[in-house]
């Protein structure tokens, strides 16, 4: 089966994105989910770009004009920007102040002063603030929601323990002068439709981090905010660089916004140091999301006086395919964030930086686009987050009965028959994936007929049959990551779907199950993922 390029996928995600518009401001907490005025779910599938480094402007301006960018942000499928910025830059009015043209220059950026002139010429000499503004219109300009994230005190790159920047007293954390900061900004966007949400602190950290300042400090930044623009979600992170909520379960903040309250949180391979490389992946993942449901993730619980929407407003990979620590941890938590159907924002959309931490020009390894910002930096890991990008259910998403498609991480793609009249089980787009019942006695049944999946034998393709009491039919999710979908052949033999062979879908030996480091299980991975939603208008269009 011929899998469709990824550019005619970038051109189905724009159309499916201007059929509905995002910009569904104001939005409100529901629950667990974020919903618009009507009430209905509205799902953030964001990316992070960076305005916070040295130069104090959104980075990339050098390479490409502002509105191109932003152009380009929602024909990949986001549908919002988590934007990033300094607080001296809003509360020191001779950085505020300072010109593109004279931050470039105080720092030799010759290059990128080139690059911003004929890209942006009529941004070249504007304060860095106006920029700012300049950059959020042209988001609302393209569609794009936005998100905005005091990401740290003194522009530059972030984060360390010993930076000044982690926790409130810090030298450079004044909490007044953080709040005048919130203020001045949730002020500045009051009226601006498209700007949904303000993240009050990346990345709490450092000696200094407590409980008690945290509840102090972060509820009289979410009142201020709240006071001075009440259309705005409210987002709070948590400590230990935003790994850990876990005090919420045993002590709900006390705030008057409850319809504006969204926590945030974050999870990288590295935030688990090597143990992605240097473990079994499938034991890994288990004790690591684990980690994360009790960290955190218990906040979509439904119905606790805890529960809360919970965005998972950084996480990323090196785009380039050789860290085979982040090659093991991003299956885990694509299956892990369908699963949840949580919102997100990637990190980070720059393919470069003016500069950072001293280097010109670094390229971001982790950034969706190219050194250039010419295009994807992997086309193929792009696709796989289409599947994350759209909403599987939540407050008017009920389009149809509850059903499951299988999901494939590794791929991006969920499985469904070859053909319409044929029996053989492949892989394929989502967008045009079957419909699944996953029954209590483990049947994988295609809806709406009495055809389900069964193992034939060893190395040998899975298939629809008519026959569905035999062991062979009877599927469960085994393995320490809950990830592996296996049944027994007929022999005894207990097999594992796997698609290693894509678009073909075979039942081997279940692989890498425990101890063995050096095995990867990724092609037998496969995630139930339960959805109201309906797919007819992306696979119409």
């Amino acid at each position: 089966m011929a899998l469709p390029s990824v550019k005619a996928l970038a051109l189905l995600l724009l159309l499916f994105s201007l059929h509905k518009s995002t910009r569904s401001s104001p939005l409100y907490a529901s629950s667990r989910w974020i919903v618009d005025e009507n009430g209905s779910r509205v799902k953030l599938a964001c990316v992070s770009w960076a305005s916070h480094v040295d130069i104090m402007v959104a980075e990339g301006l050098d390479k490409k004009p502002v509105d191109d960018i932003t152009a380009n942000i929602r024909a990949m499928g986001f549908n919002c920007v988590r934007l990033t910025w300094s607080l001296f830059m809003f509360t020191d009015s001779s950085l505020g102040a300072v010109t593109i043209r004279k931050s470039l220059r105080k720092l030799n950026l010759s290059d990128a002063e080139v690059g911003v002139a004929t890209n942006n010429p009529d941004l070249l000499d504007l304060p860095v603030i106006e920029v700012y503004k300049r950059v959020v219109s042209s988001l609302g300009a393209s569609g794009a929601m936005a998100i905005l994230d005091n990401h740290i005190s003194r522009p530059g790159w972030c984060c360390s323990n010993t930076d000044g920047n982690g926790f409130f007293g810090d030298k450079d954390f004044d909490p007044d002068t953080w709040i005048k900061g919130l203020i001045s900004v949730a002020s500045m966007f009051n009226g601006t439709d498209h700007v949904v949400g303000m993240s009050l602190r990346n990345e709490l950290r450092g000696p200094k981090q407590n409980q008690n300042d945290w509840y102090t400090f972060m509820q009289k930044g979410a009142e201020a905010v709240h006071r001075t623009n009440p259309k705005v979600l409210v987002i709070l992170s948590g400590l230990s660089f935003d790994t850990n909520l876990a005090f919420l379960s045993q002590k709900p903040v006390n705030l008057t916004l409850k319809e504006k309250l969204v926590f945030e949180m974050h999870w990288y391979a590295f935030s688990d140091g090597r143990a992605w490389a240097n473990g079994n992946p499938n034991q890994i993942c288990g004790s690591v999301t684990s980690s994360i449901m009790s960290r955190g993730g218990f906040l979509i619980t439904p119905n606790k006086t805890y529960t809360a929407p919970l965005f998972f407003s950084e996480f990323g990979i090196d785009q380039r395919g050789t860290n085979v620590n982040d090659n093991r941890y991003i299956n885990c938590f694509l299956a892990f964030a369908a699963e949840n159907d949580l919102d997100w924002a990637y990190w980070a959309l720059q393919g470069s930086y003016y500069i950072r931490s001293g280097t010109p020009a670094l390229d971001e390894t982790y950034g969706i686009l190219n050194g250039d910002w010419s295009q994807p930096r992997n086309s193929s890991f792009l696709a796989r987050l289409n599947f994350i990008q759209q909403p599987f259910q939540g407050p008017g998403l009920s389009q149809r009965s509850p059903y499951q498609l299988i999901y494939h991480p590794s791929t991006g793609l969920c499985l469904q028959r070859r053909s319409l009249l044929g029996l053989d089980i492949t892989l394929g787009l989502c967008t045009e994936a079957e419909s699944w019942n996953y029954t209590p006695q483990g049947n994988i049944v295609l809806k709406g007929t009495i055809f389900c999946v069964e193992a034939v034998g060893l190395g040998k393709a899975a298939r629809l049959g008519m026959f569905c009491m035999g062991d062979n039919t009877q599927w469960s999710m085994m393995s320490d990551s809950k990830l592996h979908l296996s049944a027994k052949l007929e022999d005894g033999t207990t097999v594992c779907l796997d698609g290693s062979s894509t678009p073909s879908v075979v039942t081997n030996k279940c692989n890498c199950l425990s101890g063995d480091s050096s095995c990867d299980p990724a092609s037998q991975w496969f995630k139930i993922i339960t959805t109201t939603r309906s797919l007819s208008l992306v696979s119409g269009i």
